[in-house]
């Protein structure tokens, strides 16, 4: 892995292998290492899960950064509200996305599963007419990310 350099906003929470961080001033770190992180716009807490799509992100979350019995339940979540999910929309692409994404999740690449759920909750909230959700970011200005969505028009 090559080393990853982030910027860190003052107040600015990252998550690094299940445990919270929150920067106290603007910080520039250097991750040197792999790590299962997350932070700021990407984390979504609790009370934002409102949603299908939301149930899936969150379970993946947690499969993702939470600790081994936390990321072990995340996963098995994310397989019944992906099934359930994907029982009730009639678009075949999110259908296909989902599958990606639970391919991803249980390949261990959860950061991308995150990534592809991020569309599907901006189709739902299209399809529900929904104000978009800021605080969702859509991938597009990840800095986290080092690939871009094989969907971009989702």
């Amino acid at each position: 892995m090559s080393n990853l350099v982030l910027e860190l906003r003052q107040g600015e929470v990252m998550i690094v292998n299940g445990a919270p961080i929150r920067f106290r001033t603007r910080s520039r770190i250097e991750l040197t290492a792999k790590a299962r992180f997350l932070f700021g716009k990407q984390i979504m807490p609790p009370d934002q899960v409102d949603s299908p799509a939301r149930r899936i992100y969150f379970a993946l979350q947690s499969a993702y950064i939470g600790n081994e019995t936390e990321r072990e339940g995340g996963l098995e979540s994310a397989r019944t509200f992906i099934a359930e999910f994907q029982a009730a929309t009639t678009s075949d692409l999110v259908r296909m996305i989902l599958d990606e994404a639970l391919l991803a999740a249980e390949s261990d690449d959860c950061y991308q599963a995150l990534k592809l759920v991020r569309r599907v909750i901006q189709h739902e909230d299209a399809v529900l007419g929904k104000i978009p959700d800021v605080s969702i970011p859509t991938g597009n200005n990840d800095r986290h990310a080092e690939h871009q969505s094989r969907h971009p028009g989702l």
